[in-house]
């Protein structure tokens, strides 16, 4: 049995392919952002917070890293709407994976705080900077850098596991190939053709967050590892 190849869709499909692409970029740097934020915070929290802080932190990080990410979608996206709040699924999908790397961006930061040795904070203390001081120069800039390798990886996978939310009809990338599919018969070549775009996606995102690093990072910058 011969397979005959057709990517003659392509021209006059690659519109959609091309939104679906960029709904996909919008969800991810949204929730990356969004993520980023809420994962500092919690690993600040858990790092030096209340026992109560502590406690509410870690079941938060354990219940996502411990549950399907397509389950805390569904979670989000029909437990909204049976409360009576009604949002669309690009909104649904870009809260579920912001509440998803924010548990990641929490335990990897945590690692990065965990890492400062206490002599350093002391001797930020006997300078006389303040508490917020010594966490942001001391602690929460020093950690982001050491760990920011592992933080961008984490973040390329989350634009990967973004395609998840076509099961709520998202009209991102793997939904877009979905329909394509479904019209057009030619399950492998959109597949192949989606597949070719999830690498360019990445190598997209990994470009964007080596450039950060050199902006940001000093040290790693001239070591020359910024991912």
């Amino acid at each position: 049995m011969q397979y005959q190849f057709d990517f003659t869709f392509l021209a006059e499909t690659w519109p959609r392919l091309l939104h679906g692409a960029w709904l996909t970029i919008q969800l991810a740097t949204v929730s990356i952002l969004l993520g980023f934020v809420i994962g500092a915070v919690c690993a600040v929290a858990r790092s030096s917070g209340t026992p109560a802080v502590r406690r509410l932190v870690g079941i938060y990080v354990e219940a996502i890293r411990n549950t399907p990410m397509l389950i805390q979608i569904f979670l989000v996206y029909f437990g909204l709407s049976s409360m009576g709040l009604k949002i669309s699924a690009e909104l649904s999908a870009a809260l579920a994976l912001t509440i998803n790397i924010g548990a990641y961006c929490t335990e990897i930061i945590r690692a990065g705080i965990n890492s400062v040795s206490r002599s350093q904070i002391e001797a930020a203390e006997c300078l006389g900077l303040s508490r917020l001081q010594v966490y942001w120069h001391v602690v929460l800039l020093p950690a982001i850098e050491r760990v920011y390798p592992a933080l961008s990886s984490q973040f390329v996978l989350l634009m990967l596991a973004s395609s998840v939310t076509s099961q709520i009809s998202a009209e991102e990338l793997t939904a877009a190939a979905n329909l394509l599919q479904s019209e057009t018969f030619r399950s492998f070549e959109v597949y192949i053709v989606i597949a070719v775009i999830y690498i360019a996606l990445s190598f997209m995102f990994r470009a964007v967050f080596w450039c950060i690093g050199q902006l940001v990072f000093v040290r790693r910058r001239r070591l020359g590892t910024a991912i």
